[in-house]
């Protein structure tokens, strides 16, 4: 089971509609749970924060692949071509969250590096304030 919250999961479907028809990729980042006014095991990690797709570009420009979020703990891309699936193209996190046309609850699915689809919780939670650095992974 992984878990993430209401107000992520809006953004990146927000944002995977609003880049439609071309493809994104979202670094994302995990709260402890422990940490969270939530009622599920402590020992947990939710999907609470993003890295938007733009930091770190020059970087990635010059040395070909993603130095600026080596914390994030999951990832999450889109397939406008509407695959639901982990193809070998995405970036293989732990997690990987993957979006298809239109954007909606049921056209998002999560996947383990195996590509196995992994259920998924959806919280009504607020992340803590505080900074990224503070509870990546």
């Amino acid at each position: 089971m992984v878990y993430i919250t209401r107000g992520l999961l809006t953004a990146l479907l927000e944002l995977g509609a609003d880049r439609d028809p071309d493809s994104v990729t979202v670094s994302l980042v995990v709260t402890p749970a422990a940490d969270l006014d939530v009622d599920i095991p402590t020992s947990a990690a939710v999907f609470t924060d993003l890295y938007l797709p733009e930091t770190g570009d020059s970087v990635t420009a010059v040395f070909g692949m993603d130095l600026s979020t080596p914390e994030a703990a999951g990832r999450f891309v889109t397939h406008p071509d509407g695959q639901l699936a982990l193809t070998e193209r995405d970036d293989l996190h732990e997690v990987v969250f993957v979006a298809v046309p239109p954007y909606e609850d049921d056209s998002v699915a999560a996947f383990d590096r195996s590509g196995d689809t992994v259920p998924v919780d959806v919280l009504d939670v607020a992340p803590p304030e505080g900074s990224l650095d503070d509870y990546s992974r």
